[in-house]
């Protein structure tokens, strides 16, 4: 190889022998056929030709720039190309472990679960016996707790719960929309919040792969490891921020909806609190069994007593 020749090209190039689209196709031509002397040479030919075509428009405006008094045309070249060339192996690296990283965060949630269709046995697939559906024996405390978790009722649940509280699912819908009207600065501030620690936890995944792409004892994976730690404190600061945002609407905001005073919803939701502690939990808000009539032939005490116009007996006495 030359060492000299880029020198002399530049040479022609000043002296106006050369066009510069010429001169420019000779210097890539140049390149390319001394990639190991450019530091290149151990690089994949696909890989070398993205680099030349990514570092062109720099060549372009390097020949415009090149001072003779600081250095000779061939070494600025050089420099400028192997310094270049470390940089756009850093950003591909970096892109690369991006790339990853949002896949695999991604990688549970691209699955696609079907449930297989059912078949009756007697060909009759598209009939289904409806069942009338009967409201709580406390529709207003199922009304309260409805209005109370708002943020993650869907519309095919609002009309599952309609018939329950005895409303109309526009009805229902309606108020729920009145209280999501009352709470957008707040829902806002929570669907923000949660865009920002979802970028938090890529750019926490994206510094650990880089980690674990590069030696320990190198410079920069020590201001790697630098900036990982700090962004999984910052990380954790948010999440603790997320959880102390109230999800659920205030007592004062179902009173304002329902046109009802604020200690009404308090105490119907103290009432809800206090069966949630039972035992049966909140099964214990489903209406009570019918009361069967005794069956024919068996006697009923009282009923006789009150026949003959005999009272009961008073406990006690």
């Amino acid at each position: 190889m030359n060492k000299h020749i880029l020198n002399e090209l530049y040479h022609q190039y000043s002296q106006k022998l050369l066009e510069k689209r010429d001169f420019e196709e000779l210097l890539i031509r140049h390149i390319m056929d001394n990639l190991r002397y450019f530091n290149l040479g151990s690089w994949e030919k696909d890989e070398s030709m993205d680099y030349i075509s990514w570092v062109y428009p720099r060549l372009s405006k390097a020949i415009d720039s090149f001072n003779e008094i600081s250095a000779t045309f061939e070494t600025y070249i050089g420099t400028l190309i192997r310094w270049s060339a470390k940089e756009y192996r850093t950003r591909r690296m970096d892109r690369q472990i991006a790339e990853q990283a949002v896949w695999a965060s991604r990688q549970s949630n691209s699955y696609v679960h079907e449930e297989e269709p059912e078949y009756c046995k007697d060909g009759d697939a598209g009939k289904e016996e409806k069942k009338e559906i009967q409201p709580y024996n406390n529709p207003r405390q199922l009304l309260i707790l409805i209005l109370k978790c708002y943020y993650y009722l869907s519309d095919n649940f609002l009309e599952r719960l309609a018939p329950r509280v005895g409303m109309e699912k526009e009805e229902l819908k309606k108020l729920v929309e009145n209280v999501r009207e009352q709470r957008t600065q707040r829902d806002d501030e929570v669907q923000r919040m949660k865009e920002h620690i979802h970028s938090q936890f890529y750019r926490c995944m994206v510094y650990e792969r880089k980690m674990n792409a590069i030696r320990e004892n190198q410079i920069l994976f020590l201001s790697t490891e630098k900036k990982y730690n700090k962004a999984r404190q910052r990380l954790a600061l948010m999440k603790k921020r997320l959880a102390t945002l109230r999800l659920d609407a205030t007592n004062r905001q179902i009173a304002l909806v329902l046109g009802t005073s604020k200690g009404t919803i308090d105490s119907n939701y103290h009432a809800l609190r206090e069966k949630a502690k039972t035992p049966e939990g909140i099964n214990s808000m489903k209406p009570l069994p019918p009361i069967e009539p005794p069956p024919p032939g068996k006697r009923n005490p009282k009923a006789r007593r009150r026949k003959r116009g005999v009272r009961p007996p008073v406990l006690g006495q």
